[in-house]
């Protein structure tokens, strides 16, 4: 009998069990180490598989199926630096509550710590950023089956939120035939196959917690913040808050519908902080907040009590606000605690966002970055989904934009890095099958850069806007020296895109004006792939951002 064969049972039993935990994705990227696991994946009709070369991306790409199916997603990476690869994407994931499970092949105790090829210590690898691990035994018949699937099962019970890591060390040889081998050992599990169920279950205990003083809160003027919810629930907060009379205060990621736009630029206007210093509750909905203004309300709000829900466990005020720090699923929350219709009590902040939307209309006139970000809702495509990078693009967007109610926004707002947007973003388009509209820096196409092939994939088109702003322009917001800014900082790469589109066979286009960039994306959502360079000048789109800031409080 062969060891290659009963590798092959091991790898079948442990996929097997994950299907039992609704996990339908896996995401394969090429490695000898990984064989068994990767051939019993693709003899299975349970998964759909996705293949990428590069482990850092293909992580990521997982990370954007979990974000769109709200199902666990799993990976399957040979042994040595290429788990350390998924590590970025892990630490999104624990951040952003997105379930991924890591399987890492490995070499066998033997061959670790005595220079063996491609051998890395791996239990532990990825430490507090991942909810739970299991290290594996080295794959024996004298291992009952049952006991791999209840340790399974148990690790997929402890992942409430985030990525758990299952390594799993093979002995050579690792390719052979598909025998009948080693069947009575995977035939111990009985009936177990013919079912859909876990070997071994952890009913899960949840429940919304109820504010018994709730009905005493909403007569009470109150301010509602939104950071990042799902688009659903966006609108639901939007509905309650408008309903409560309260003001609602929407980040970008909000979904919404901003119905106080501009927000992170008024909210610094001193008859904006006088009015809003009256509210006696803020009520947050999610976390992740992005404008600086925003920010500060949150840590200076001054009200008599704060409420933050969001469905993810621990500390989630980066201020460290006293008051409720709540642990529920929105629309449950929403749904236990029902607003009351009354009157808006703070009428003085709708003129006031609305002197700043013409205040930006009239001043955004010229083509450029911050421009390309006020009118961003005019290039979503219908039934779409839009995916914004981090750093400077996403602060222009919050500052200038108000992006429609319910519009399936995404983006990586946990450790906010720049590293793996577009293979999240490809991953966001394979799980939801719609056109999709990425907006990102230079510097954070670069970096993912090779991950242009997933999107060659596509199910639907895509169309990428690379703002080439000669480097990381949001570095000119902040105090950085300007004698050194350029060469240690905003590290201007001097690239021309035109040529990463023919690397990958994408359509291109480098358009000089607003009309010319409007018939770029409606070309580019006819069909295919498209790859969009807007080329401005430097620091533009930082330095209006930063102006707009200073005029809009003496409106």
């Amino acid at each position: 009998m062969s060891h290659a064969t009963f590798n092959r049972r091991w790898a079948t039993v442990l996929l097997e069990t994950l299907t039992r935990h609704s996990i339908r994705h896996i995401c394969i990227a090429p490695g000898s180490r990984s064989a068994p696991l990767a051939l019993a994946a693709a003899a299975s009709d349970k998964w759909v598989c996705h293949t990428h070369f590069d482990e850092r991306g293909l992580g990521f790409l997982a990370l954007g199926l979990a974000k769109t199916t709200h199902q666990p997603v799993a990976i399957i990476v040979t042994s040595g630096t290429a788990v350390a690869n998924l590590y970025p994407a892990l630490v999104e994931a624990h951040l952003t509550g997105e379930k991924l499970v890591a399987i890492s092949a490995d070499r066998p105790p033997e061959l670790i710590h005595c220079g063996a090829n491609q051998a890395i210590e791996q239990p532990g690898l990825f430490a507090s950023h991942v909810s739970a691990a299991l290290n594996l035994p080295r794959p024996s018949p004298s291992i009952p089956a049952r006991w791999l699937v209840s340790a399974i099962d148990t690790l997929l019970a402890q992942q409430q939120h985030g990525g758990v890591h299952i390594n799993c060390p093979f002995a050579e040889p690792l390719y052979g035939a598909d025998s009948n081998d080693y069947r009575a050992w995977q035939d111990e599990l009985g009936s177990w196959w013919d079912s859909n169920e876990p070997w071994l279950k952890y009913p899960q205990r949840s429940h919304t917690p109820i504010e018994e003083d709730w009905f005493f809160w909403r007569q009470k003027p109150g301010v509602v913040i939104v950071g990042r919810v799902s688009a659903q629930q966006g609108q639901q907060v939007a509905e309650w808050a408008e309903m409560l009379g309260w003001p609602l205060l929407g980040d970008v990621v909000s979904q919404t519908g901003q119905p106080l736009p501009g927000a992170a630029l008024w909210l610094g206007h001193p008859s904006a902080q006088l009015a809003l210093s009256e509210a006696q509750i803020v009520v947050q909905f999610g976390s992740s907040l992005t404008g600086k203004n925003l920010l500060n309300y949150q840590n200076d709000s001054g009200t008599e009590m704060y409420w933050l829900i969001d469905a993810l466990p621990g500390q989630r005020h980066p201020g460290n606000r006293g008051g409720r720090r709540i642990q529920a699923n929105i629309s449950d929350w929403l749904q236990h605690h029902p607003a009351a219709p009354r009157q808006p009590w703070c009428p003085q902040l709708a003129p006031l966002a609305e002197r700043t939307r013409d205040y930006l209309q009239q001043h955004l006139q010229q083509f450029g970055e911050a421009q390309l970000a006020h009118r961003l809702p005019a290039l979503l495509p219908e039934n779409g989904v839009l995916f914004i990078g981090n750093s400077l693009a996403i602060r222009l967007v919050d500052a200038f934009a108000q992006l429609p109610a319910g519009y399936p926004l995404y983006c990586n707002r946990g450790a906010s890095g720049i590293d793996g947007l577009l293979a999240t973003a490809a991953g966001v388009q394979r799980g939801t099958g719609q056109p999709l509209l990425i907006l990102l820096g230079d510097l954070s196409a670069l970096y993912d850069l090779n991950s242009l092939a997933l999107l060659q994939q596509a199910s639907a088109p895509v169309v990428v806007i690379v703002v080439n702003n000669q480097g990381g322009q949001i570095f000119s917001m902040l105090p950085t020296p300007v004698s050194e800014r350029e060469r240690f900082f905003t590290m201007p790469p001097s690239v021309d895109f035109r040529h990463a589109a023919a690397l990958f066979g994408l359509r291109f286009a480098q358009p000089g004006s607003w009309q010319a960039l409007q018939q770029a994306v409606e070309q580019g959502f006819s069909s295919g792939i498209t790859l969009i360079e807007v080329v401005v000048d430097g620091d533009e789109g930082a330095q209006t951002l930063a102006h707009c800031a200073s005029e809009v409080v003496h409106l």
